[in-house]
């Protein structure tokens, strides 16, 4: 569904920002802006608009995730923060809605297909296939499915080549639909698994529907028309790129003695652990004698450093006779640029 001012130039200068207001995302998603220096806010927990002090062009509005994708997508709202779930159950389709950044790093969870753990023979898509047509011949019924999101169920059933089932739309506590009997299998949402193995349901060994996590989406038609919209969303991804890379990398400093800043360097590029991303950088120490400044013959050296590496890389620092090595999380790291954005507008120039 088109927006019908989509060709208008937005005169304003407030961008929306769509957040959720209840469910698994709502709590996770502020904290998540605010460890990327986006934090929100909400004078008054009953309301449903907040503010973004460091970006002060954004109205943040509260909406179910639901909601927010359809409006999004039909431009009541330019920017939104939903499940990746959420996006492809509910996405408008033939709409302007974009998802912008793919991969926020939380709110993860799956799709998946649960059957009973007393169906003993069916541990796949193609044993589940089996029991609808034997539901079809022997009781003369489909096998009914209980789901919040039917569409995607409904696709990735006739993907495996299942035709005889009915989709049971339903709300609240869908692992226990075949316990109370208005269903036979579920297509539910879960993170570990434990509630449906708790409801006496297992996971089908490919019966993955699809992986989800938080995702930024976009209103594409606006996107293309307002200016102050890619000004703001730069700054914001600006930020979300920084945080989102910093979580995988730790800043090095250490003490170590040498002859010169060369010879300290040198020792430390010899190492792939000690190497850096970019190299180190590394600065004399200096010290008081006899009443003068004069360099100690001890050096600093920092680095920035993929987490993977620590215990190895101070092992090193280490056997080059380092002392005082200090670890710091990186909070951010900021490139040159943001990646995300600059994909962006590869793709709305391509559009």
């Amino acid at each position: 569904m088109k927006n019908n001012n989509s060709d208008q130039l937005k005169d304003s200068n407030k961008v929306t920002l769509v957040l959720p207001s209840k469910g698994s995302l709502e709590k996770v998603t502020i904290s998540f802006l605010e460890r990327c220096g986006l934090s929100v806010f909400k004078p008054n927990p009953r309301q449903y608009t907040a503010s973004i002090p460091s970006l002060p062009e954004i109205t943040v509005l509260f909406q179910r995730v639901e909601d927010i994708v359809t409006k999004v997508a039909d431009g009541s709202a330019d920017l939104g923060i939903s499940g990746y779930d959420i996006i492809s159950e509910y996405g408008v389709e033939d709409s302007d809605l974009i998802v912008i950044h793919p991969k926020l790093g939380y709110g993860y969870c799956e799709i998946v297909i649960a059957v009973p753990q007393s169906w003993v023979d069916v541990d796949t898509m193609a044993d589940l296939n089996e029991i609808s047509l034997d539901f079809r011949e022997k009781r003369k019924q489909n096998i009914r499915i209980a789901t919040k999101f039917p569409t995607l169920t409904k696709n990735f059933l006739l993907k495996h080549n299942i035709t005889h089932f009915t989709i049971i739309e339903a709300q609240g506590a869908i692992e226990a639909a075949p316990t109370l009997g208005y269903a036979d299998i579920v297509a539910d949402i879960t993170s570990t698994g434990t509630t449906l193995r708790e409801n006496h349901l297992k996971l089908l060994e490919d019966g993955t529907i699809i992986q989800s996590q938080a995702c930024l989406i976009g209103n594409k038609n606006a996107l293309l028309k307002n200016r102050q919209l890619l000004k703001t969303l730069k700054s914001f991804l600006e930020m979300i790129d920084a945080s989102i890379a910093g979580k995988n990398y730790y800043k090095i400093n250490a003490m170590l003695p040498g002859n010169s800043e060369d010879d300290v360097a040198l020792m430390l590029l010899k190492h792939s652990s000690t190497r850096g991303t970019e190299g180190p950088s590394v600065a004399p120490v200096y010290a008081m004698k006899d009443g003068k400044v004069v360099k100690g013959g001890w050096f600093t050296a920092t680095i920035i450093m993929k987490k993977d590496n620590l215990l190895e890389t101070i092992d090193h620092f280490r056997k080059a006779g380092a002392t005082q090595i200090i670890v710091t999380p990186a909070r951010y790291i900021v490139f040159s640029q943001s990646q995300t954005y600059k994909n962006l507008l590869q793709r709305l120039k391509r559009g």
